[in-house]
């Protein structure tokens, strides 16, 4: 089985381990969070590029699914905390502080929803798919803004990081090393499933329908369960997210987070199995070093957008491997 561009995936991943370890030696916690968002983000892009990369989806309502994953986490941890159960119908769920606990359940959570958004979204096409899961997302939005018993538009704080075994989750490079290697897995999942039948399947759809529909492969089923397992990458990013703030709000199902998330995949290169990581490390390398300087740091993110569209449809990683062989 041949995996394209293999090396330069695996080298913006080791380059990412590297910055993190680097500046952990060099006493710079800050900068390993830095890197941990970076791998969070780098999740949720991989999770969207599945839909939009491979499978032609422009999703704009993957936020749906990244705030589905806080709110599970924020939720649980915060139940564990106080002692009381979650649910008593039609069974007794009580909360929990444990990832591996957490994390199955927020990837049903989210996986279900990606099912119902996408069995609906899917019904449409074009702008009109755009314009639906932008409105699941807002729905879901609104309804944790007007929800208080966890904390409406205020958000849940659940302050103690939920556990994992055998690490100290408060070091800043044993957390990231969680959420690398969660990261790195489901890179290692993705590159399985896009070379398989299923992912050729995926991509024929993309290129040429009616094609695929006289080979007797049912787009619809194809870009389902594409949709879904994406949502579900998204969810296991967000159940990390709230983890490493120890907070959820409203923002994390908000317009603005799946078009952070979308940026992520742009700059990086859709269809690239890094690009969102590469993406997502620009998004917080300027943030991190224009934000001090001007609250209109966007303003040249917006303009290094418009270039890549432009100049560089492949993103930054299709620039880089253009320079490469050029």
């Amino acid at each position: 089985m041949r995996f394209t561009g293999a090396l330069p995936n695996a080298a913006i991943f080791v380059a990412l381990v590297a910055v993190a370890v680097v500046a952990d030696r060099s006493g710079n916690p800050y900068i390993v969070t830095l890197a941990t968002k970076v791998a969070i983000f780098g999740l949720a892009g991989v999770g969207l590029n599945l839909a939009l990369g491979y499978g032609g989806l422009v999703s704009f309502g993957h936020a749906a699914f990244f705030g589905l994953g806080g709110y599970v986490t924020a939720i649980l941890a915060s139940h564990a905390a106080s002692a009381t159960p979650v649910a008593t119908v039609p069974f007794t769920m009580m909360g929990t502080n444990e990832m591996l606990a957490i994390w199955p359940v927020a990837l049903l959570v989210s996986g279900l929803a990606a099912l119902v958004i996408g069995a609906l979204s899917l019904r449409t096409t074009g702008v009109y798919f755009i314009m639906v899961t932008l409105a699941f997302a807002q729905m879901l939005y609104y309804f944790a803004v007007s929800w208080p018993a966890y904390g409406g538009e205020d958000g849940l704080s659940f302050y103690v990081r939920n556990s994992f075994p055998g690490a100290n989750i408060f070091a800043p490079l044993q957390f990231f090393a969680i959420c690398a290697a969660a990261l790195g897995v489901t890179m290692i999942l993705v590159a399985l499933l896009t070379q398989s039948r299923f992912g050729l399947a995926l991509r024929a759809a993309k290129q040429n329908e009616a094609r695929v529909i006289a080979s007797g492969v049912r787009p619809f089923a194809l870009r389902l369960t594409a949709f879904v397992l994406s949502g579900m990458v998204a969810g296991l990013a967000g159940a990390l997210f709230a983890d490493l703030n120890r907070f959820v709000s409203p923002a994390m199902l908000s317009w603005h987070m799946s078009g952070e998330i979308m940026v992520f995949v742009i700059l990086g290169g859709v269809g690239r199995l890094a690009g969102p990581i590469a993406g997502a490390a620009v998004f917080i390398a300027l943030e991190y070093l224009l934000g001090p300087v001007s609250d209109h740091w966007q303003a040249l993110l917006g303009l290094l957008l418009i270039l890549i569209v432009l100049f560089a449809p492949g993103g930054l990683m299709g620039l880089a491997l253009r320079g490469r062989h050029g």
